[in-house]
Order: C-alpha cells, then sequence, then structure tokens
C-alpha cells in the first residue's frame, strides 16, 4: 500500500486493504469509497471487492467523515475551491475525486457537500514510456502533437514523460533541453501541492495548475516564453483558440483529447477544426489492453499513417 495513500485512509479500511494480495496492490489504479456500499479496489482495469468475514466490506458514513477531515486538514473553508472542482491533489500526487451534494449559485457549481463518494486515483508515473515515439514525435524539432484515446488508455502519462523529456533533453539523440509550460486544469500532469509538482517532469517546467485551459496558454505566452506548451483534455471552443494562438506564437503544442481515433475526433467541430488547418503534425491514437499507454498508430498531419501497430 502506498504510504501516502495509507495516510488519509482511516485504520478500519487500512486493515482491510493491507490484506489484498500484493499482486493486485501491485496494479492498482484506484480505491473507491462510496458510503452504505462495498469498497472498490480497480487493478489492472478490473474491480475487486474486498471481503471480511466473507461479505463485501461496506463502507461507513464514520469512514467518509475521517476521510474527508484528512483532506481538509479539517477546514472545509479552507478546502472550498477543491470542493467546487471536485477532487483534490494530496501528497504523491495521488488525486481524490469527490461526489455528493452539488450546491448551485447562479447556475455555477459551487461547492459539495453531504460527500459520499471518494475516487482516489493512484499516481503512478511511467518514466520512459515515451521514449520510443521520440523517432516519431521529433524531427530536428518536436512536432506539435495531438494524444487520443478513450479514458484510461494512457493519455495523461505519455504526455506527462513527453515532458519530462522535453525539459530535461536527450543528449544521446543531441535533443537539447527546451523550456516546457504546463497548463494543468485538473493537477494531473504534474499533480502539484501547493504550486509544486510531486512528479518528475525535468529541470525546464513551469506549471499553472487549476488554471483553465485556454486562459492558461495564453498567460503562458505572455510570461513564461516556453518553447513547448503541454495542456490536457482540450475540447472546448476557447481551448482551439488558444492552441492557434500558441501556433501562431512559434510555441509547440503537446495535447490530449477523447476519442478512439482521428475519425472520431473530426466529429467534433471545435477538434475537427485543428485537423482542417494541419495544427498536428502528429496524432498518436492509443489503445488499453492489458495495460495503458499501447500504441494503436500513429497519423501525420495529412491524417496518413505513420506507424500502424502490428
Amino acid at each position: 500500500m502506498l504510504q501516502d495513500v495509507a495516510a488519509i485512509l482511516p485504520e478500519t479500511i487500512k486493515i482491510v486493504i493491507k490484506k489484498i494480495e500484493p499482486i493486485i496492490l501491485e496494479k492498482t489504479e484506484e480505491i473507491r469509497l462510496r458510503v452504505g456500499r462495498p469498497l472498490e479496489i480497480i487493478a489492472g482495469g478490473t474491480p475487486y471487492y474486498p471481503h471480511v468475514n466473507q461479505r463485501h466490506y461496506i463502507v461507513q458514513a464514520e469512514e467518509a467523515k475521517f476521510l474527508l477531515n484528512q483532506l481538509s486538514q479539517y477546514s472545509m473553508y479552507a478546502f472550498e475551491e477543491e470542493l467546487r472542482r471536485g477532487f483534490i491533489t494530496v501528497k504523491g500526487g495521488h488525486r481524490v475525486g469527490l461526489a455528493g451534494k452539488v450546491v448551485l449559485d447562479r447556475g455555477q457549481v459551487k461547492t459539495l457537500r453531504d460527500i459520499s463518494s471518494f475516487n482516489i486515483r493512484i499516481a503512478r508515473q511511467t518514466i520512459g514510456v515515451a521514449e520510443s515515439l521520440i523517432s516519431q514525435l521529433y524531427d530536428r524539432k518536436w512536432l506539435n502533437t495531438l494524444f487520443i484515446g478513450p479514458p484510461q488508455t494512457g493519455k495523461t502519462t505519455m504526455l506527462r514523460d513527453v515532458a519530462r523529456l522535453i525539459s530535461q533533453g536527450m543528449p544521446s539523440k543531441n535533443i537539447a533541453p527546451l523550456k516546457v509550460g504546463i497548463v494543468d486544469e485538473r493537477s494531473e500532469i504534474a499533480a502539484c501541492m501547493k504550486g509544486i509538482p510531486q512528479l518528475e517532469l525535468g529541470p525546464r517546467v513551469d506549471v499553472l495548475d487549476g488554471c483553465p485551459k485556454a486562459e492558461g496558454m495564453m498567460m503562458l505566452i505572455r510570461s513564461m516564453s516556453p518553447d513547448v506548451i503541454i495542456v490536457d483534455e482540450i475540447g472546448r471552443e476557447e481551448d482551439v483558440i488558444a492552441v492557434q494562438e500558441a501556433l501562431h506564437a512559434g510555441v509547440k503544442v503537446m495535447t490530449t483529447a477523447h476519442g478512439y481515433s482521428v475519425e472520431d475526433i473530426e466529429k467534433r467541430p471545435a477538434l475537427k477544426s485543428l485537423l482542417d488547418i494541419e495544427a498536428f503534425e502528429r496524432c498518436v491514437e492509443l489503445t488499453r489492453t492489458s495495460r495503458a499507454g499501447v500504441i494503436r498508430r500513429i497519423r501525420n498531419q495529412q491524417r496518413r499513417d505513420v506507424v500502424i501497430a502490428k
């Protein structure tokens, strides 16, 4: 069990988790607590439900209250912004998603209360996962790249490792380190705590944590002079405009989008406009088999296949 995650869990649940087979714990991606329902562990894409006395372990309201107090440090007022966003990042880069009663203010989410569901997403940085892609993403310069895949196919993991490689450079391939600006709206790429990245991203990285993507891209261009901007999950019209502005400013862009293929992306008008102007020199389609981060194929800006997985 990861020490940083164990530190926020109630003792009763820690005891249950410690009894899970080590091979499952090593692959754990999510720990889900839902009040009045079975404790769920997702490992390798498969859900597991720990038993106590031959019955599913049922999460109690007191355990949820303990976890919430650990996350908020017993100050719900200071916790308000995280509640509005629906998640909080804890030490080690692990992210805890929250669900409960939504409180609205003029049609906008103000906060959450009566929180009854917690999703602890285990942060596991896979150093080197993107190295095999370098020959496809670098050709005397880094190429504007869009990573495409449905949830849990490793898009963010791949993007994070690309950021690390660009930031530290690769002397063995005569690739110099460049300045990398990351807009981390959901605190998933850098997993910052108090503004400090919890994951290894190299020496030349500047992160805007919890900042809206479109606004953050423009802030970085104006204030941090990045060579490359890294941003996760674009899709809205304002994101597309910001990507175009970055490209016009001579800044390279590496980003992700939900979908199974380029054809899926073409069905979304905002993203289709980027494909139509050939904004991305590489589109990397990811899939998932027994593990995340499997490359299905890579296409160039004319949408022709560069690499097709065998």
